[in-house]
């Protein structure tokens, strides 16, 4: 199921998409995304509030106010292999600032600090009940879905911090969406392809089986240092084919348009601005 935050009429609304059709199920003001489960939105579905087309709505972020952008660095083999670093044995953990978080047709906004912005197309885990502790075999219960993301980094920043906070986390450099599909139909999101275009040029191609640690591994890794909250997202890695892993190098510049997908959700849509 494709579970959208969108705005139709002056409203912000939860729906499902199927096709070209929206089922309006709440308003964002009467439901947190921590209440949808497969049942409740299966009972929303017998009741909707409305429909609407596709192309009648603006879609927004599925998820609208983590409290938690956890990343993972390195985590497909072959982007360790184009960076020249080994393959993690361990997660490599870090975090970008939920305010960078934008929905699908926002503009990614490049900052005068830097001149080297960089994509990276990722898998991102939306949890959808709160987790502590969770076994690899109990994962999958505490996740409300998947969605579609890019990280946004300033590599010139990136490398001269000597850490990446700084430099993942300006506002809008972590689009997501076009919306969520929820767990039931995506299981542990296994082999799904992934892949990223800029200008319509493919620059990522891969599939999410070249993970080093997958989506029950993260989850179970990740719980056991703090609680994941509803709608906290995941970001599971990049594959290789990132600007600064090219050669010659190449980033991101106003007027570009970046196109990130995966298999089994959808494309996420980005235009590129100069502040």
């Amino acid at each position: 199921m494709k579970l959208a935050r969108c705005a139709h009429e002056g409203v912000v609304w939860w729906g499902v998409v199927d096709g070209d059709v929206v089922t309006l199920l709440a308003s964002d003001s009467e439901v947190a995304i921590g209440s949808w489960t497969t049942a409740a939105l299966h009972a929303a579905l017998r009741h909707p509030a409305g429909v609407a087309t596709l192309d009648a709505v603006t879609l927004l972020s599925p998820v609208p106010s983590p409290s938690k952008v956890i990343c993972i660095g390195l985590n497909y083999r072959d982007h360790a292999i184009e960076s020249g670093m080994a393959i993690p044995t361990v997660p490599m953990v870090f975090a970008k600032f939920p305010s960078s978080v934008v929905g699908p047709g926002a503009a990614i906004v490049l900052p005068e600090d830097s001149d080297q912005i960089d994509w990276e197309v990722e898998l991102a885990i939306v949890i959808g009940s709160p987790a502590r502790h969770v076994s690899e075999a109990d994962a999958l219960d505490v996740v409300l879905g998947y969605t579609v993301s890019v990280d946004v980094s300033a590599r010139d920043l990136q490398m001269s911090d000597g850490q990446f906070v700084r430099a993942k986390s300006y506002d809008t450099f972590c689009p997501v969406g076009p919306w969520l599909v929820t767990v039931d139909e995506l299981g542990d999101a296994g082999d799904l392809g992934i892949g990223l275009k800029v200008n319509g040029e493919t620059l990522q191609d891969s599939r999410t089986s070249d993970l080093v640690f997958g989506v029950r591994e993260l989850i179970a890794f990740l719980s056991r240092v703090g609680t994941l909250n509803p709608g906290d997202l995941i970001l599971t890695g990049t594959p290789s084919g990132v600007g600064f892993g090219l050669d010659p190098q190449r980033y991101l510049n106003p007027g570009d348009e970046v196109s990130a997908w995966v298999e089994g959700i959808g494309e996420l849509t980005n235009p590129v601005v100069a502040t």
